[in-house]
């Protein structure tokens, strides 16, 4: 894809003001598996949707931890995102080491970010086809991070990145203001929903999506992030095709041999008297 003589270098501007590359860049992370996070006000959950390149290979991982109060997903290009993951280990290692306490997760994204960065302005490098969606847990709560590959970072409460990842924002944007008052469980429903909503009618089970979960425990206490057993992702994904199969509690079922209708009742075919055109 070559589109004229500005973009041949990271480093060249175009007259627009513009940096192809890594407007480019950017576009890969468009390209990847869908990933999902959401928070709470204690907890944070990654998701993603575990693709593979053909029916005879596995898929790529896209979910990491880096330390026990932090994790990150991606999608892009998968090499790069390992690359990036070891360097927030390395980080968090380093600053646990120097200063016996867990690296702030504003910190860890900033660190992040500065790196995303220097490969914008090097003209012997190239941007990292790689988005990160970075979650954890500090002293001020559980936290959702978004880096992107031009060096630019923000905080979500809830966000997707990926291929199709369109429809499970749109999911989220209509949900996203009971977040902060959710249970792990009703954070954990609401990813698997969101990455449902990108399979584009492709069956969700616990083999096609990866979830993982960092939070505080009910006494304080850190719950380190953890990937959910594939087994306790079925019995979610049961439970939840169960919720919208079963009819609504509202509507009574009636029972065969039910008593008739009055006499005075419209038949059953009539519209309401009230009911528009479109409605019967």
């Amino acid at each position: 894809m070559f589109r004229n003589q500005y973009d041949t270098d990271v480093t060249t501007w175009s007259p627009a003001g513009r940096l192809f590359q890594v407007e480019y860049a950017m576009e890969a992370v468009k390209q990847g598996s869908a990933c999902v996070g959401l928070r709470s006000a204690t907890h944070a959950v990654l998701a993603a949707a575990n693709k593979a390149n053909n029916e005879l290979s596995s898929h790529q991982r896209k979910v990491f931890r880096v330390a026990d109060h932090a994790g990150v997903a991606l999608a892009g290009l998968t090499a790069d995102g390992r690359v990036l993951s070891r360097f927030l280990r390395n980080e968090c290692i380093n600053h646990a080491f120097v200063y016996d306490a867990p690296l702030p997760i504003s910190r860890l994204a900033l660190r992040l970010a500065d790196k995303a960065q220097v490969c914008t302005q090097r003209s012997w490098k190239r941007p990292y086809g790689v988005g990160l969606l970075v979650a954890g847990l500090d002293e001020s709560g559980a936290h959702l991070y978004y880096n992107c590959p031009s060096g630019n970072y923000f905080e979500y409460q809830a966000f997707a990145i990926g291929s199709r990842s369109q429809a499970a924002k749109t999911y989220l944007e209509r949900r996203f203001e009971k977040f902060n008052d959710y249970t792990p469980d009703q954070l954990i429903r609401d990813a698997l929903s969101a990455i449902k909503e990108t399979l584009q009618g492709e069956k969700l089970t616990s083999s096609n999506c990866t979830i993982a979960i960092v939070g505080t425990k009910e006494d304080g206490t850190v719950e380190p992030f953890s990937m959910i057993d594939s087994q306790r992702i079925q019995e979610i994904i049961d439970s939840m095709e169960a919720a919208d199969e079963a009819p609504p509690a509202d509507v009574p079922m009636q029972e065969e041999g039910g008593d008739a209708p009055p006499a005075d009742a419209p038949p059953a075919d009539a519209p309401a008297a009230d009911a528009a055109p479109m409605d019967i």
